[in-house]
């Protein structure tokens, strides 16, 4: 009986230990996505200094050359932030595993700023997507985003035109 009992305390307290690191690591995520937030919302660059590793990659799933480094990375929120001052992204849900980070998301904004080559039309976008980060050492080294670009691209008053094919008779 001793020993079913030790065996009983012993695996409760390993399931406790257990959800605590769950507890740490939801803990670390979570704030770990708060602070992704606030450079987006709030344009605070100088936090990217303490949650990206130096040769962080970002990948836009529609877009071919990667963004690579901090320096890189708060060029990329700027450019955004002068296109659309009013830029805001919320968490939709947040997933998480020990070195993955999901997060799917809402962003709004009105592009009153130049983007790139484009002149600002004041119109507003809203649109969804999903980024998922490579976390270690609670540090995000890679990104992986996944939006509908020409979702954002109508929102804004473009058109898409379908290519002139021409039958041959």
């Amino acid at each position: 009986m001793k020993k079913y009992l030790f065996t009983l305390i012993a695996l409760s307290l390993l399931a406790g230990t257990s959800c605590e690191k769950k507890i740490d690591t939801e803990t670390e995520m979570k704030a770990l996505s708060d602070k992704v937030l606030e450079v987006w919302n709030t344009g605070n660059l100088s936090l990217y200094d303490t949650i990206l590793s130096p040769e962080c990659v970002l990948h836009i799933v529609d877009i071919s050359e990667d963004i690579i480094g901090i320096e890189a990375h708060k060029e990329n929120v700027s450019s955004v932030r002068t296109s659309y001052p009013d830029f805001n992204v919320t968490t939709d849900e947040l997933i998480f595993t020990k070195d993955k980070l999901v997060t799917r998301w809402t962003l709004t904004g009105t592009n009153t700023g130049p983007s790139e080559d484009l002149p600002p039309t004041g119109k507003q976008i809203n649109f969804s997507g999903v980024t998922i980060s490579h976390v270690v050492d609670g540090m995000i080294i890679e990104h992986w985003m996944f939006y509908n670009q020409a979702a954002g691209l109508i929102q804004l008053g473009y058109t898409i035109t379908p290519p002139e094919v021409q039958i041959e008779e």
